[in-house]
Formats: C-alpha cells, sequence, structure tokens
C-alpha cells in the first residue's frame, strides 16, 4: 500500500508581500512566513518599525526586506507591487477601527475605515493578482478579515459593513480568478491581544462580554493565526478559494 503523503506547508522559494506588517498580525504573519521560508516584504507606514522587523527576521535565519507604503495611495501601490513583484502569497493585514454607535459615526471615521479596509485591499489585491497574472503564476492571497465579517458587534457598523464587504469581494475574486490558479481565501479572527485589541480589551464591560462570546474562553493571541496563516498560504490548503478561515473561539458557533 502507498500511502498518501500530506501536501507540504513549506513556502521555500515563494516570495510573499504582508501588509501592516510593523505589529499585530501583520508581524506575526510576517515572522510566520518567513519561518516556513519564504522571502517576505514587509510593508507599513513607518520605515524605522519595518526595518526592527525585518532585522529581528534575519536573526532568526529568515529572508525579509522593509517596503515603507501607504496602500492607500493607489497609484504609488500599484507601482510598487510593479517593480518589486510578483508575489506568491499576500497577507494583507493592514486594517483600522474607529468604534462608535451608528448614530455618531462621522463621515470623516467612515470614510478613513472603508479607504484602508476595503478600497486599499480592493486594489492591493488587484495589483498583486494582475502580477501573478502576468507572470503566469499561481498564488495565495489573503485578506486580513475578522469575524465581525459574518456577525455584527456594537458600536461596530462602519467595520462590520467594511468586513463584510471584504468577504463578500474575496469571494467574487476567488471565482474570477481560480482559473488561473490564483486562490483567493479571508482569514477570520476573534478579539486578538495586539496594540489596537488592547484599546477594547482594557474596558473591563467590553472584556467581560468578549469572553462571554468566545467559548474557549479566553482572548487570542498572535501565535494563535500563524500557523492558519501558513496553512492557507501553503500547498496543504490547495483546494480552498473564496471561503473564510475563522480563528474565534467559537463565537460564530452558535
Amino acid at each position: 500500500m502507498i500511502l498518501p503523503r500530506t501536501p507540504s506547508f513549506r513556502l521555500d522559494g515563494r516570495r510573499a508581500l504582508v501588509t501592516g506588517a510593523s505589529s499585530g498580525i501583520g508581524l506575526g504573519a510576517a515572522a510566520a512566513l518567513a519561518e516556513a521560508g519564504a522571502h517576505v516584504t514587509l510593508v507599513a507606514r513607518k520605515l524605522p518599525d519595518l526595518e526592527a522587523v525585518r532585522d529581528a527576521i534575519r536573526a532568526a535565519g529568515g529572508v525579509a526586506e522593509a517596503l515603507a507604503l501607504d496602500i492607500t495611495d493607489l497609484d504609488a501601490t500599484a507601482q510598487a507591487i510593479a517593480m518589486h513583484g510578483p508575489f506568491d502569497v499576500l497577507v494583507n493585514s493592514a486594517g483600522l477601527a474607529r468604534h462608535t454607535p451608528a448614530l455618531d459615526t462621522t463621515p470623516a471615521d467612515y470614510d478613513a475605515a472603508m479607504g484602508l479596509n476595503l478600497r486599499a485591499a480592493y486594489f492591493l489585491t488587484r495589483e498583486v493578482a494582475r502580477g501573478l497574472i502576468a507572470a503566469g503564476k499561481p498564488g495565495s492571497l489573503i485578506n486580513v478579515s475578522s469575524q465581525m465579517g459574518l456577525v455584527g458587534g456594537p458600536d461596530r457598523a462602519v467595520y462590520c459593513a467594511n468586513k463584510h464587504a471584504l468577504e463578500g469581494m474575496t469571494k467574487a475574486m476567488a471565482l474570477e480568478w481560480a482559473p488561473r490558479g490564483i486562490r483567493v481565501n479571508t482569514l477570520c479572527p476573534t478579539f486578538i491581544r495586539t496594540p489596537l485589541g488592547e484599546q477594547t480589551l482594557a474596558i473591563p464591560e467590553r472584556r467581560a462580554w468578549i469572553l462571554s462570546k468566545i467559548k474557549l474562553g479566553r482572548v487570542g493571541e498572535i501565535a494563535d493565526l500563524m500557523g492558519p496563516v501558513v496553512f492557507l498560504a501553503s500547498d496543504a490548503s490547495a483546494l480552498m478559494t473564496g471561503t473564510s478561515l475563522l480563528i474565534d473561539g467559537g463565537w460564530t458557533a452558535d
């Protein structure tokens, strides 16, 4: 008998682009991809922060470079991807949250959140796919969404709106590019202990609400997302596209 073999989780020889890579989920994703053998290009707005991450990855034996870029500047983003690509893997982790009751949402907050979380994500994903198509290569494009892309939450009308839209965008792009071997999926974490997440976790009543919803009884850590990122990027998930990988501790199970 010849036993089937597990597809490789290794990413040797592949080039990955990670946005929001200077902290939080993006930093964890970059470290995980580098550990799996990918050559990682780190993207965020502040070069000194990126250089610190780059140096840490290199010190750990990985391969990384820093690229300071504001992905809401669509022309600059398209030029950078054309210059530095093609990229076999994208992890789009750049994002922001401005939580307010819906009645208090300002147009400025709405535009800022939609501009980065949805508009920039759309055109970034498109440009990475454009580079892969021109090179005749397959790829794995991962948009960091949220459990809030599938459910609602208090004071999160704008955030839920852009994450729900990101889910729909991902499905449509996955259908369009599947014949070219380009997979598009989302990673949907629950509340993760990051500098951004701590803003909510520091409010006792919000933390209590969060823990009541997470069935495993704890908030997430960056390490909880590192394995799933490598899985989606690698051949181990070769038949997955147009879907959401929920890392939510059971939040959406009921």
